[in-house]
């Protein structure tokens, strides 16, 4: 049986509570008997998720908001001091607690596997609760994104596995003490909190240490960073699993054979081989659901039933989502903002193109400090699109950087003899990549920001243009 509420949670108040990761944790405290309560800037169909568990979500900040008799105010990162439910509970004296640690205390008493790397997370921790959850285990879980409805990034089991995609972005990847940790990948990302490449290896090789004795790393034999980080790893007693396709992988892949939007995957795991489906097209997807079925195994899973269950995922939401389809073309949903998330997403839809069909995109860069760093990067990576819209900046939580605009990501793109068309008013994009299209294309919404909101209207547009 699952543990119930951490000491001094039973009446939270969350400041963003209808973001990705906050509001998972809302929805499973709620689900453990919590009185919860929180506000977010907007509403939202999770908002109304987390009011029909019995949650009181408020629209708009302001400090009447917060009860007097909250048990502690949960923020992240993307909270500012100057938010006035903060300020309120300072007054009040009310515990603040940071999103990570009362993630960590959710843990408490059950067997956490903390999915980390670069890219990739959302994806394999999805992987891991539909893949245990069909094999009755009735896990635990935290995902940063829907499975399909709002609401689903979380929910409350019944089983002792809890599994949790762990963030890096702030650090707050090191408050977690997990039975089973996975590293995807190593890169240089989240500029406005790392300063180098050093920073980051040594922030990933503090989170590694915090896997309680016994437990077990998983990591990628294939991927640059990772290899580095497991040679930086050696004598400090960390059990470590590697998969991928190196020759000294220990789950290592054999073949990855691409069948339209799925990929039968074979792996030589405990020395056996093991052929299984995966659901979602590109070879990333299918090194992720290696690096699940091996985090299974660690816990005590046998492969062969952990395999077949994976197939049952069938992709979360905004990682090449399918939106529909008019006038023979479809619509993907693509949430790659980093440029080899862009590389690969990319690629995999190559691989799935109709013969003579095109691949267009729709860009939104997210966040200033990461074009500033990789915005000639991310210009490559559209070379791989047959012809691409850029979007002026999405900026969450950041203000402007002089001089940083999508200009650097066209410019890049258009230096490698890309077809690049800049749109400034998001409103105006859905009728000129519409335009563009053709009967078997694939049109890509792609970036971390509110592009997604598009794919309905491209669709639209694309409808009309038929008539």
């Amino acid at each position: 049986m699952a543990p119930g509420l951490p000491t001094a949670m039973d009446r939270p108040h969350f400041i963003g509570i209808g973001g990705a990761g906050m509001s998972g944790i809302a929805k499973i405290l709620a689900q453990r008997g919590a009185k919860v309560a929180g506000s977010d800037a907007k509403d939202s169909a999770t908002a109304d998720a987390l009011r029909s568990l019995g949650a009181t979500v408020h629209i708009g900040h302001d400090a009447a908001h917060l009860a007097d008799d909250a048990s502690c105010v949960v923020v992240s990162s993307a909270i500012r001091e100057d938010n006035p439910e903060l300020a309120r509970a300072a007054e009040l004296g009310i515990p603040v607690v940071h999103r990570s640690d009362a993630l960590a205390r959710l843990m408490d008493g059950l067997r956490p596997i903390a999915v980390a790397g670069t890219h990739g997370k959302t994806t394999t921790t999805s992987m891991l609760a539909v893949s245990l959850g069909a094999l009755g285990l009735d896990p635990s879980y935290a995902i940063g994104g829907d499975l399909d409805l709002p609401g689903s990034n979380a929910a409350h089991g019944s089983g002792e596995i809890f599994v949790a995609e762990a963030d890096e972005s702030d650090r707050s990847f090191h408050k977690y003490a997990p039975e089973v940790a996975i590293v995807l990948n190593v890169e240089l990302d989240h500029h406005a909190n790392y300063a180098s490449i050093e920073e980051i290896y040594d922030s990933f090789r503090i989170f590694a240490g915090k896997i309680v004795p016994g437990g077990t790393l998983v990591i990628s034999a294939d991927q640059e960073g990772a290899r580095e980080l497991t040679a930086r790893l050696e004598g400090t007693g960390i059990r470590t699993v590697t998969y991928g396709e190196s020759l000294d992988a220990d789950v290592r892949i054999g073949a990855v054979v691409a069948k339209g939007l799925t990929s039968d995957v074979t792996v030589q795991i405990d020395d056996a081989p093991l052929t299984f489906t995966v659901s979602v097209p590109g070879r990333h997807y299918a090194h992720n659901a290696v690096a699940a079925l091996a985090a299974g195994v660690a816990l005590g899973i046998p492969a062969e039933e952990l395999a077949p269950a994976i197939a049952a995922y069938q992709g979360v939401k905004r990682r090449l989502q399918l939106k529909g389809e008019a006038a023979g073309v479809q619509v993907i949903d693509s949430y790659a903002h980093h440029p080899t998330e862009m590389t690969a997403d990319l690629e995999a839809m190559r691989a799935g193109l109709p013969e003579g069909g095109r691949i267009l995109v729709l860009f939104q860069p997210h966040l200033f400090s990461r074009t500033q760093e990789l915005g000639t990067e991310m210009g490559v990576a559209l070379a791989l699109a047959d012809a691409s819209v850029v979007l002026d900046i999405y900026p969450a939580r950041e203000d402007p950087v002089p001089g940083v605009t999508s200009e650097l990501i066209i410019d890049a793109a258009r230096n490698t003899g890309a077809d690049v068309t800049a749109v400034h008013g998001k409103a105006d994009a859905p009728a000129v990549i519409a335009g563009m299209a053709r009967p078997g294309d694939l049109v890509l919404t792609m970036g971390a920001g509110d592009v997604t909101d598009l794919g309905p209207l491209i669709l639209d547009r694309l409808a009309q243009q038929n008539r």
